[in-house]
């Protein structure tokens, strides 16, 4: 579906955060496939432009790989300065609906490498700056923002999420100054 329409078949709803506890409603990193690395190691990893050095069970060596922060086009070079951010933060998702699913489909959501849109590697900065805010109260660099309307529209898409009415109208303004490209995804489980 194009970007545009995409973000017009968005649902709008008030936003709701009563009961909200990041790690009561969506719990922490998982390991999925038992190897060691948790899902934010995962994310780094896929991510790398250079794969960093591992020691013991995928604990990654500082100074050994190197990173794209697209939000602040920024390199890094440690995995410590970087966050692994839900394209869609995890408050705004409670806000948008998730606070009706069971927790285990919170914590499924809060570890999906599914989609690549979902989790993304930036500098701890720019994921900081955004914390739970939704493109209406933040955005990345200029430059990156066509991708980021459409990044942001996929994963509400995919989870079957609202957007606040804010929320809606900026992404709506944003959709209609960037190229009409076609969205695809998988809706998530």
């Amino acid at each position: 579906m194009p970007l545009r329409e995409a973000v017009a078949s968005l649902p709008v709803a008030d936003e709701d955060r009563t009961g909200y506890d990041r790690e009561e409603s969506f719990g922490t990193w998982t390991d999925a496939d038992r190897d060691g690395c948790n899902t934010r190691a995962e994310v780094l990893l896929d991510e790398a432009l250079q794969a960093p050095e591992m020691t013991g069970r995928c604990t990654l060596t500082p100074g050994t790989g190197r990173w794209y922060s697209w939000y602040d086009d920024q390199y890094v070079t440690s995995p410590r300065d970087l966050d692994v951010d839900h394209m869609v933060p995890l408050a705004e998702a409670w806000d948008s609906g998730a606070s009706a699913w069971p927790r285990e489909r919170r914590v499924a959501y809060a570890n999906d490498l599914a989609d690549p849109r979902h989790l993304v590697a930036v500098t701890k900065r720019s994921n900081r700056q955004k914390s739970d805010r939704d493109p209406a109260e933040w955005m990345p660099d200029e430059a990156v923002h066509c991708r980021y309307t459409a990044d942001w529209a996929t994963a509400k898409l995919r989870y079957a999420l609202s957007a606040d009415p804010a929320e809606k109208r900026t992404l709506t303004e944003l959709a209609d100054g960037c190229p009409n490209a076609p969205l695809t995804y998988t809706p998530a489980p």
